[in-house]
């Protein structure tokens, strides 16, 4: 017997992530492991670590030039990021 309702499990997938509050973390952690693409090779060897909070991502740095640098390309990176994420997910930048 054929049931009515079927769904395609993508969908369902997609609703019980945004029900249970998964689908922005899920993005976060998207953007952390794209880091590299989104700076280039360069400053993603000289990262430490990126994390995100609240809202804000936190990029810890190994060079103090590097850091100068981001410092001025703070917006224009933090557009970047919540472009490729779809929605605005990092509404500050900290570099550390």
């Amino acid at each position: 017997m054929r049931r009515s309702k079927t769904q395609q499990i993508s969908k369902v997938i997609h609703a019980f992530l945004k029900e249970s509050g998964l689908e922005s973390r899920l993005k976060e952690v998207e953007l952390i492991n794209s880091w590299e693409e989104i700076v280039g090779t360069l400053i993603s060897k000289r990262t430490k670590k990126v994390e995100i909070k609240n809202g804000k991502m936190i990029i810890y740095l190994r060079s103090s030039v590097v850091k100068n640098e981001l410092m001025m390309l703070r917006e224009s990176l933090r557009n970047s990021l919540n472009e490729k994420a779809g929605e605005e997910i990092i509404k500050e930048i900290v570099l550390k």
